[in-house]
């Protein structure tokens, strides 16, 4: 009885330390993720970033950390963990593997969150589509057309080409073009043209609007209509001031030529 209680107090003597050790590095580390994760969050938060991502990025972290921590208390207890790297390595290469095109979606995901080329309710020209944007989700980004409706596209397809983001800047111009017949009076389409922005309170003063001859077409002298307006009220004055210039054309005598061919008829007599 004696030999096994010998036995018994050696080994609590050599594996005792080590069990409390391990056992204190799993409560110490879970304080720690606990502190580290938390701090991920605040920094998150504080940048303003996407709760959905804020929320990812806290949970793979503590994941993270307490991967490490428990591999930590093996290799207190004497375990051989170099194994369990090897083996935690190959399973995240696999993954990775696997998971190339989802990865690349969500790290496209992320710089979109970050860098913010563009927000939701902006109108924007992106990955081979156009329409205002919804949400930016961790893998993909919502749009919604004109015509209502709705299209997703893969966040790495938007990153990896151009993006034009119209609502970006608060005032656009708008570039607009009407074309007069040769023997229509240029100075009076003109003084037409300045006196409807002129009217219009929604043209703004600073930059100052353009009319100028733009081009003498084969059948019209086009003129080119530059006013810069706030970018909320684009297509409200581009339509209302294409109908103005119409009507007041009309009222004015001034004519809006179209494509026209002249056809000539030979006639060949034989004999």
């Amino acid at each position: 009885m004696e030999g096994y209680m010998d036995t018994l107090w050696g080994w609590a003597e050599v594996y005792g330390m080590r069990v409390l050790g391990a056992v204190a590095i799993l409560i110490l580390g879970r304080i720690g993720v606990s502190i580290l994760a938390g701090f991920v969050k605040r920094v998150m938060i504080r940048g303003k970033v996407d709760e959905t991502l804020t929320r990812f990025v806290v949970s793979l972290t503590r994941i993270a950390l307490m991967t490490f921590v428990f591999i930590a208390a093996l290799g207190q207890l004497g375990v051989q963990t170099t194994s369990f790297v090897a083996i935690i390595g190959a399973a995240g290469l696999a993954v990775g593997l696997a998971l190339q095109g989802s990865l690349a979606n969500f790290a496209s995901g992320v710089m979109l969150i970050l860098f913010r080329p563009f927000t939701a309710g902006d109108y924007v020209e992106a990955g081979g589509s156009s329409g205002v944007v919804v949400s930016i989700q961790i893998f993909s980004t919502v749009l919604r057309t004109p015509d209502n409706k709705k299209i997703i596209i893969p966040n790495s397809k938007i990153t990896g080409d151009s993006i034009t983001n119209y609502s970006a800047m608060d005032t656009r111009r708008v570039d607009m073009v009407f074309g007069i017949g040769y023997g229509d009076d240029l100075k009076k389409a003109k003084e037409i043209l300045e006196s409807l922005l002129k009217a219009d309170s929604r043209v703004l003063a600073d930059p100052a609007p353009v009319v100028a001859v733009l081009e003498l077409g084969d059948s019209s002298v086009n003129l080119a209509v530059r006013p810069w307006i706030n970018t909320a009220e684009y297509w409200d004055l581009y339509f209302d001031y294409t109908e103005k210039v119409k009507l007041t054309f009309d009222r004015e005598g001034i004519s809006i030529p179209f494509p026209q061919r002249d056809i000539h008829l030979h006639q060949v007599t034989t004999a």
